[in-house]
C-alpha cells in the first residue's frame, strides 16, 4: 500500500437532504490504519486506496463474480423498483457486512432496531415521546437471505484481520422532521444543518484519534456547493489553529492543529472537501451507504405505520412531489391520531 504514516481514515456522506419527508442522515466511516512501509510519509499525505487494501472482500461492482461486496455511492447502488431482486439489496449486503465488522457488533442484525441502534441512528425523542411510527421493529433483511449476509460479513472481518485495518465507527447521525425544524428556526439553511451534523462526526473522528495517539484524515464530499470552509470550521472548531492547504476548484483541504488539554493530547486534523470524493475515499462511499440504509429504513417504519390507518396508500420515498400527495392522504389520519404535520414534514 506505499508508504504511509498510522492514521483514523474516516469519510463523512448524507442523505436526505433534498426531501419533503422523513429524517436527513449523515453517516460516517473511520477506519484506523496501521501504516505501512519503511520510509516516511510526508505530512498531510493522503491516506492510501481502501478499495485496493481491502480488495479481497470489496469492490465497486455489484455484478462481481467473486461475491465481493460492493462499495460505492448509495445512489449508484439502490437499485430501480422494477429491476430484478429488491431495490435495497446491495445496500443491505454492504452495510450490514460492515457494522457487524465494528469491534464488539453482532454478526447478525435480526431487526431494524437492532441495527439502528448500532449505528447510532435510532429515532430523536419527540416532543413527548418517541413517534409513534418506530413503536414497532421490522425484521432484516428486507432484500438477501440471513446465510449469505453471515458470509458476506466473515469475508470482510476476515480480510480486515490480515490487512491490519480495523472499522473503528461506522455510524448515522439521524435528524428527523421535528428535530430539522427546531434547528431550522435558528440557522439559515439546510446546508448548515448539514455542515453541523457532520461537524459532530468530525469531533469524534478527531477525539478517537487523539485517543490513539495518531493523526486523522477525514474526507467530505463538497457540501452545498461551497470552495471554501475555513470560517465554518473554525466557528465548528474555535480551539483549533487552522491551516488551509489546498483550495481549488475540484478540493479544498485544512489542518486543523488542537493544543493539549487536561482530557486529550496535542493532536492534528486534515479535512479534505473533494467534488465527487465518494469516487475517490472508500469511506465516504461506504458513510453514504450506511446513512441512505438508515434513511431507508426509518421510512419503511413511516409508510408502515401510516398504511396501518390508510387504506391502499401507496408509499413514499418522501421527495418533494410524491411527499406532497402522500401528506394529503395521511392528513385526516394524523389529525385523528393527534400527529402534528411539524412531525412529517420538513420546514426548509
Amino acid at each position: 500500500m506505499g508508504h504511509f504514516r498510522p492514521v483514523i481514515y474516516a469519510g463523512i456522506d448524507e442523505a436526505g437532504y433534498g426531501p419533503l419527508l422523513g429524517p436527513l442522515c449523515v453517516g460516517c466511516a473511520a477506519f484506523v490504519l496501521p501504516g505501512a512501509g519503511d520510509a516516511p510519509a510526508a505530512d498531510d499525505a493522503p491516506p492510501p486506496c481502501l478499495w485496493k487494501a481491502l480488495s479481497a472482500a470489496v469492490c465497486r461492482a455489484t455484478n462481481d463474480k467473486r461475491r465481493r461486496i460492493a462499495v460505492e455511492d448509495s445512489k449508484k447502488l439502490k437499485g430501480a423498483k422494477d429491476a430484478a431482486g429488491h431495490p435495497l439489496r446491495h445496500l443491505e449486503r454492504g452495510v450490514a457486512a460492515f457494522a457487524s465488522a465494528v469491534p464488539g457488533a453482532p454478526a447478525e442484525w435480526p431487526d431494524d432496531r437492532a441495527l439502528l441502534a448500532a449505528l447510532g441512528a435510532s429515532p430523536g425523542p419527540a416532543p413527548a415521546a418517541p413517534h409513534p411510527w418506530h413503536a414497532d421493529a421490522h425484521p432484516l433483511p428486507v432484500g438477501n437471505d440471513t446465510a449469505s449476509l453471515r458470509i458476506a460479513g466473515a469475508m470482510l472481518r476476515a480480510t480486515l484481520a490480515k490487512s491490519g485495518i480495523e472499522l473503528a465507527t461506522l455510524s448515522v447521525r439521524a435528524i428527523d422532521p421535528h428535530e430539522f425544524n427546531a434547528l431550522a428556526a435558528r440557522v439559515s439553511n439546510k446546508a448548515t444543518i448539514n455542515f453541523m451534523a457532520a461537524a459532530e462526526h468530525v469531533e469524534r473522528v478527531r477525539r478517537l484519534a487523539a485517543s490513539r495517539g495518531v493523526p486523522a484524515w477525514v474526507s467530505l464530499d463538497r457540501q452545498g456547493g461551497r470552495t471554501a470552509y475555513r470560517e465554518p470550521l473554525q466557528s465548528s472548531f474555535p480551539d483549533a489553529q487552522i491551516r488551509v492547504l489546498e483550495e481549488s476548484d475540484d478540493q479544498q483541504r485544512y489542518r486543523l492543529d488542537f493544543a493539549a488539554t487536561a482530557a486529550l493530547p496535542a493532536h492534528r486534523v486534515t479535512v479534505s472537501f473533494e467534488l465527487g470524493g465518494e469516487e475517490r475515499n472508500l469511506p465516504i462511499a461506504l458513510a453514504s451507504m450506511a446513512a441512505k440504509f438508515a434513511r431507508e429504513l426509518h421510512m419503511r417504519r413511516l409508510n408502515a405505520f401510516f398504511a396501518r390507518h390508510v387504506p391502499d396508500l401507496k408509499p413514499t420515498a418522501g421527495y418533494v412531489l410524491d411527499g406532497r400527495r402522500w401528506v394529503a392522504e395521511v392528513g385526516s389520519a394524523a389529525t385523528a391520531l393527534g400527529i402534528d404535520e411539524s412531525s412529517l414534514v420538513r420546514a426548509i
